[in-house]
């Protein structure tokens, strides 16, 4: 997987936000929120690909997770970046 280009996390009021650069990526109908955990990974993947096991170690190395639970998340939080059209598979 891979970040869509032109998206940057910012923190808005205290909220993290996913914002978009470009005419391209300008789509109004739907603000991207992320918790904590979320914002932390979109952080750490940066702009290289990513696995489901890259996040995982992201994960496991920042919170005190077991891998399986770690991995249950990672896939769940993958698919709804997906869905939502900020990363391609």
């Amino acid at each position: 997987m891979k970040k869509k280009t032109g998206l940057y996390l910012r923190n808005v009021l205290g909220e993290n936000i996913i914002v978009a650069e470009g005419v391209e990526n300008i789509d109004f109908s739907k603000i991207i929120s992320m918790n904590e955990s979320a914002a932390f990974l979109w952080e750490q993947i940066g702009d290289k690909p990513f696995t489901i096991d890259d996040m995982v170690g992201y994960f496991c190395g920042e919170y005190d997770v077991d891998e399986q639970t770690a991995k249950a998340d990672a896939k769940v939080l993958a698919q709804q970046w997906i869905d939502a059209g900020i990363v391609e598979e």
